[in-house]
C-alpha cells in the first residue's frame, strides 16, 4: 500500500467495494428522487449481457479443451484447469481491476468478482449449474489511490444435481459440488457463506466500477454506475452508500444524508455508511452525534487486524509515526500473518532512517505474502533496498 498523492483523503473517506459486508436486508420503497439527479449526465455503460458475455474464440478454446461427454463434475474441475492455463497458477486479483467475463479471461489479474463472473459463464456455456455466493469475511480495507476501499469477497459453486442411475443401482442421494474461490485465504478459512442472484452480481459490478471513477473524479460516470446498480438491485446497500460520498463530494450534503439514510434503512448495520453519516455530520458541525457513531464503530473494529492497518496507514498520512507504528503493530499481534501489517513497519522505520528494519520487516512482508502482484511488488522494494546499500558501501 504505497503512499499515494491523495492519501490525506484516507482519514476522510471510505467506499464500498462489493458490499460483502451486508448482514441485514430489508426492502423499503425506493425513493426515486434520490437516484434522479439532473447534476449528472447519465452515461452509457456495459450492459448485463454484455459483463457475462464471452467471445467466440474464448467459447471455441473451452470447447476444445473439456470433453462434453465428461461429467458435470469433472468438467468443473478441467474448467479450473482451463483457467489456470490461460494465466499464473496464483490467479492473483486487485481490488480495482474490474473487468467483463471476455476480458478477465485474458487478463486474469482481475479481482474476485471479475474472476467468479468468468468462471460462471465460463460454466454456463458447458451447461452446468451455478450459484453466487457471498463469503462473509471480516471487514478489509484496501487502498487505492490514497482511498480508503472497503472490500468484499465473492465466490462460485459448480453443483452436479441429484441424479439416479437406475441401470447400476447406483444412487447419488446428495449433490456434489466444487466452489471456485479466488482468495487462498478464504479457501483456508472456511467462512461462512449466502446465496446471491446474478442481478446482486452485476449490481457489484456496478458500484465497484463507480467506485473507481469516482476515485478519479469522474463524476458523471460514477454517477451512471451506481444509479444503474440500484436499478439492477434496489436493496444493495452499498450502491446506495456510495452513491452518498458521491452527493458528499459534490456538496449535495442534505442529498447525501437522505442517500445515507435510505441505506441504513435497507441495512442498519452497515459499518461503512456509519462511518461516513458521522463524517458528513463532522462536516456540518455536528460533533456530537458524529462521535457517537465513531466511539460505537471503533469498539466493533478494535480486534480487527486490517482496521488496525487501515489506522496505521492514516496516521502514516499525517506524518504521525509513533502512532503508525502502534497501530501496525496491534495489526500484527492480531494476526500475525498479514502482510500488509510488516509493510506498515517497514514503511515506518524506513522514514525514521533506519533501513535495517526497514529491510527487515520487508522480507517478512515478502514471506506472508499470499499474490504474486505483491511479491513481486516487495521483491522491488528489497531489490532497491540493495541498491541503496551498495551506493552506501562504494
Amino acid at each position: 500500500m504505497n503512499r499515494l498523492n491523495l492519501s490525506l483523503l484516507i482519514v476522510l473517506l471510505s467506499i464500498t467495494l462489493l458490499g460483502c459486508q451486508t448482514t441485514k436486508s430489508n426492502s423499503p420503497p425506493i425513493n426515486n428522487a434520490l437516484i434522479n439527479n439532473n447534476k449528472f449526465v447519465i452515461n452509457t455503460i456495459e450492459s448485463q449481457s454484455e459483463i457475462f458475455e464471452l467471445n467466440e474464440d474464448i467459447k471455441s478454446q473451452l470447447d476444445q479443451y473439456v470433453r462434453a461427454n465428461a461429467s458435470p463434475l469433472r468438467q468443473a474441475k478441467k474448467l479450473l484447469n482451463f483457467l489456470m492455463n490461460n494465466g499464473d497458477s496464483t490467479l492473483a486479483y486487485q481490488s480495482g481491476a474490474n473487468l467483463v467475463a471476455s476480458d478477465a479471461f485474458y487478463n486474469l489479474n482481475a479481482n474476485c468478482l471479475s474472476l467468479s463472473i468468468l468462471a460462471y459463464s465460463l460454466a454456463e456455456h458447458l451447461g452446468l449449474s451455478t450459484q453466487f455466493q457471498r463469503v462473509h469475511i471480516p471487514e478489509y480495507w484496501d487502498q487505492s489511490q490514497g482511498y480508503s476501499l472497503l472490500t468484499g469477497h465473492v465466490n462460485l459453486v459448480i453443483k452436479q444435481p441429484k441424479r439416479r442411475e437406475e441401470a447400476e443401482k447406483v444412487y447419488f442421494l446428495e449433490p456434489t459440488s466444487l466452489t471456485v474461490d479466488f482468495d487462498p485465504n478464504s479457501r483456508e478459512q472456511h467462512f461462512k457463506t449466502s446465496k446471491i442472484s446474478k442481478d446482486r452480481i452485476t449490481a457489484m459490478f456496478y458500484n465497484n466500477k463507480g467506485a473507481m471513477h469516482m476515485i478519479k473524479a469522474e463524476y458523471d460516470l460514477a454517477y451512471s454506475y451506481f444509479r444503474a446498480a440500484i436499478q439492477f438491485d434496489k436493496n444493495y446497500s452499498g450502491a446506495w452508500g456510495n452513491l452518498g460520498i458521491l452527493y458528499r463530494l459534490n456538496h449535495m450534503h442534505d442529498l447525501a444524508e437522505q442517500t445515507y439514510q435510505h441505506a441504513l434503512l435497507i441495512n442498519p448495520e452497515n459499518n461503512t455508511v456509519l462511518g461516513n453519516t458521522a463524517l458528513l455530520y463532522r462536516l456540518t458541525n455536528r460533533i456530537a452525534q458524529a462521535e457517537k457513531i465513531e466511539a460505537s464503530l471503533e469498539s466493533k473494529r478494535r480486534d480487527n487486524p486490517y482496521y488496525m492497518i487501515v489506522k496505521g496507514n492514516e496516521a502514516l498520512a499525517q506524518d504521525e509515526l509513533n502512532n503508525a507504528l502502534r497501530f501496525f503493530n496491534e495489526a500484527r499481534k492480531l494476526d500475525k500473518n498479514l502482510h500488509d501489517s510488516y509493510f506498515g513497519l517497514a514503511k515506518v522505520y524506513y522514514y525514521r532512517g533506519n533501513l535495517n528494519r526497514a529491510e527487515s520487516y520487508l522480507k517478512l512482508a515478502l514471506k506472508n505474502a499470499e499474490f504474486t502482484h505483491d511479491k513481486k511488488r516487495y521483491q522491488g522494494k528489497l531489490a532497491a533496498f540493495k541498491y541503496l546499500a551498495l551506493r552506501e558501501s562504494s
